[in-house]
């Protein structure tokens, strides 16, 4: 390395960028910036602020760094990564983690006091090293030209970084690697990866020297191999595991030298992968697996996803066993499948949910299209993140950056997350959004498989707060959660209070993050639909499944029902004090069956998810009246009580309507009032709130007021109600038929000589007995009595003897009222 450091500090000096390229081991991490610091460009109170992709990688280098020179973490050499930082008075190099220059560019983008940038491993393309290097090239075209950026990587893409630093110089450095041996060893037929790696791990023990550092994708299968090791290694092998949820003690603990007489076996994740030498290690296992996040534009979720590697990714790996002398890789796939494997991993800005990003974005305030990405964001995912930062109140309607999205900017996570804590409401919420954040930024605290684990969010938080106890609790993830949400919780200078949380009301808080992710429970247990309309699911068994809405923070990401692997209960209420603006209150009048009647139903909606309901008798007013008028029609007014005055009034309009008076009359049929029921009926319905008060309506008295004048005066006399008769009686007639009629007792007709008629017209006559009982029909009444009185006679003195039965009815004298 150190023969083209002259050439690197030469390219600096007069282009202002440079692409360095060196291997694995060759030490341009620790090199580099050291070597550099006495440039006559970089001034004596000027820094070097360099970019490590790892928290682990940026606290190694700076305390390498700090060894060489013989000096503490601190002095010359510091660091700062999201939890920690070691900087002093005096520092000129700075070691930071990738969002830590992000804040500071989007603080000042002068970024004052520094004079050089350093991108170390930027072949991994991270999404914030893509977006920290953007921002420094633009902040250098317009405002820092003497800014220099040099980026360093292990793996030769140089033509691509060269040409988004202004085709800046390119620097090839050979290295001092030692050889290494690479062993293929792929599974056999059906073995599982982690028997397989035990295996070759046993194996390289008994047929190499040195340590041995194993990669694999995630903690779930360090967890497994560590057990399967644990009991059939030799006594004077150590286990460690290695990854960045571990606490900063577990990590030294893995990288310090074995003792001697000691061999170690160290079980990484790609966290090992660059940027760190492991002492020791002469032997490499490498499974071939990684574990990155994969972001679905359909489904809007990203989930972590295990991929094999790539052939760069697998020379890095291996390149750690020959760091410090010749060393050994075993690769757990063939070499034939080697060779079809990509040559590297895709950008992860081409992966990844880019909520972070459009934020980062709109506060920065330069157009995209003016930024240089070595692969620009895919417009779609940047569409879906603009849309989710609208939905958390970071962005306005014109995807401006609001007050609120501004605050986000200053939590160190998701902008889901950094709204949740951000919001709260109150003191003990925001120690609670803080917990929350810290927890989901972090591996389980439960151990064990997720598939196997509850997916309550508020049994961990009380596990967290020490109110409850659970088998399965990894203690050492609960005190680093706790120091991450400290952190969180204290960047504005508020308080945080572990003691303070309220567990229960973990979904309150948890929505403000996830809004999109409320969901309702269908009608089987544990069966439950997100807002977005997804299918969602947790095991019958668990503890939320009865619930009736749930707020989900972790999920599978499978489009069509995806499980839930972790998330809070939510009542209703807090659901509409949180999401006020987007709940629609619906008051719908409807018929209730059971009751029957009407009633309003009061329901409390966010888009097409139901959260309550209250059904109660509706208050008077326009809207119960149109509910009762409509309730008429269906049942075509089936639910009015026609008294039979009524019922005889609408006989006789639509008599005149049927007998030739003209369609002056109004169709008084069910069909007619149907058709005019506005008119005629509702200004009667007025104030009503119940279909039982239709009761109370004299339908007589509104049938009346309808008629237009002048039919209510003539209706009497072209169809009166009843006709008088020689014995005194009035007889009520009926006009349902084409044909007036009227039912009476013949004894009633004594007298009389000519056909009863109304308005000229011949009535009906139903002749009845004494009993009430039918005895003839007849429309001559004259002509009655001279024919079949007679026989009629005879039949009824003998049933009916106490009754007078005369010979000549007609000129009988009637037995008047009076008489009887």
């Amino acid at each position: 390395m150190a023969e083209v450091i002259g050439d690197v500090a030469s390219a600096l000096a007069e282009h202002g960028s440079a692409v360095l390229i060196a291997p694995p081991g060759a030490g341009k991490t620790t090199l580099v910036p050291l070597r550099l610091l006495d440039q006559a460009w970089i001034g004596p109170s000027q820094r070097i602020v360099m970019l490590e992709p790892r928290r682990l990688a940026a606290r190694a280098a700076a305390h390498r760094m700090s060894y060489l020179l013989g000096e503490t973490v601190g002095a010359t050499v510091g660091y700062q990564t999201r939890d920690e930082r070691r900087i002093g008075p005096n520092t000129r190099i700075e070691v930071v983690t990738e969002g830590i220059l992000t804040r500071r560019l989007q603080h000042d983008p002068e970024l004052p006091g520094t004079a050089l940038l350093i991108f170390d491993e930027v072949h991994e393309r991270n999404l914030p090293t893509d977006v920290g290097l953007a921002f420094a090239l633009d902040a250098r075209r317009n405002l820092r030209p003497d800014l220099r950026i040099l980026a360093m990587s292990a793996t030769a893409q140089a033509e691509a970084l060269s040409s988004v630093l202004g085709e800046a110089p390119v620097i090839i450095s050979e290295g001092r690697t030692h050889p290494i041996e690479i062993r293929w060893s792929p599974p056999g037929k059906g073995q599982r990866l982690d028997t397989a790696v035990v295996e070759t791990v046993l194996l390289a023990l008994r047929n190499d020297l040195g340590d041995v550092l194993v990669f694999l994708p995630g903690i779930g299968e360090i967890t497994r191999v560590y057990q399967a090791l644990d009991s059939v290694v030799p006594a004077n092998v150590d286990l460690y595991p290695l990854a960045g949820a571990l606490s900063l003690t577990d990590q030294d603990r893995a990288l310090a030298p074995s003792p001697a007489g000691r061999r170690r076996i160290v079980l990484s994740t790609d966290i090992a992968e660059t940027s760190l030498t492991v002492d020791g290690v002469r032997i490499v296992v490498d499974a071939g697996q990684a574990r990155v996040p994969r972001y679905d534009t359909r489904t809007g979720m990203t989930r972590l996803t295990t991929i094999a590697t790539s052939r760069a990714s697998a020379d890095q790996r291996a390149g750690r066993a020959g760091r410090t002398e010749p060393g050994v890789a075993y690769r757990l796939w063939s070499k034939l499948e080697h060779s079809t494997r990509r040559a590297h991993l895709d950008a992860e800005i081409t992966q990844v949910d880019l909520a972070g990003l459009a934020l980062e974005l709109a506060a920065w305030g330069t157009d995209i299209a003016d930024l240089a990405f070595p692969d620009p964001p895919p417009p779609r995912t940047l569409a879906q993140g603009r849309e989710l930062l609208r939905l958390l109140g970071a962005f306005d309607e014109h995807d401006a950056i609001t007050p609120t999205g501004k605050a986000m900017l200053g939590v160190p996570a998701h902008p889901r997350l950094a709204r949740m804590v951000v919001d709260a409401p109150s003191a003990a919420a925001r120690s609670l959004a803080c917990v929350i954040a810290a927890m989901l930024d972090d591996r389980d605290i439960l151990r064990g498989r997720a598939d196997d684990l509850p997916a309550d969010l508020a049994l961990r938080l009380r596990v967290v707060a020490g109110r409850e106890r659970h088998e399965r609790v990894d203690r050492g993830a609960i005190d680093r959660l706790i120091r991450r949400a400290r952190d969180i919780g204290s960047r504005d200078g508020a308080s945080f209070d572990i003691d303070a949380i309220e567990p229960d009301h973990a979904g309150a808080v948890l929505i403000l993050a996830y809004p999109d992710r409320l969901a309702v429970r269908r009608s089987q247990p544990g069966q439950f639909q997100l807002r977005t309309g997804t299918g969602a699911w947790v095991a019958k068994d668990d503890p939320l499944a009865m619930e009736t809405f749930v707020v989900a923070a972790d999920v599978d990401g499978q489009r069509k029902s995806t499980r839930i692997r972790l998330a809070a209960a939510i009542d209703a209420e807090e659901v509409a004090s949180t999401l006020g603006d987007a709940v629609e209150t619906r008051h719908t009048l409807t018929w209730d069956r059971d009751r029957g009647d009407i009633f309003e139903r009061i329901e409390r909606r966010l888009g097409n998810m139901k959260l309550d309901e209250r059904v109660r008798r509706p208050g008077p007013g326009d809207e119960t009246t149109a509910a009762i008028v409509e309730r008429l029609r269906q049942t075509r007014l089936g639910a009015l009580q026609w008294s039979p005055a009524a019922a005889r009034l609408r006989e006789r309009v639509q008599f005149l309507r049927r007998s030739g008076h003209g369609d002056e009359w109004p169709d008084w049929s069910d069909g007619g009032l149907v058709a005019a029921i506005d008119d005629w009926l509702a200004p009667y319905l007025s104030g009503m709130t119940s279909m039982s008060e239709l009761a109370q309506l004299d339908l007589t008295m509104v049938l009346r007021a309808g008629l237009p004048w002048p039919l209510g005066s003539r209706l009497d006399d072209l169809a009166p109600t009843q006709i008088e008769l020689a014995s005194g009686r009035s007889l009520l007639l009926d006009y349902s038929a084409d044909q007036p009629s009227a039912s009476v007792r013949v004894q009633d007709l004594f007298g009389t000589t000519a056909h009863p008629t109304a308005n000229g017209i011949t009535v009906l006559l139903h002749l009845l007995s004494p009993a009430g009982r039918p005895m003839q029909i007849t429309a001559d009444l004259p002509g009655f009595w001279a024919g079949s009185w007679s026989e009629v006679r005879k039949e009824m003195a003998g049933r009916y003897p106490k009754h007078q039965w005369p010979v000549d009815p007609a000129n009988a004298a009637p037995k008047r009222l009076k008489d009887r």
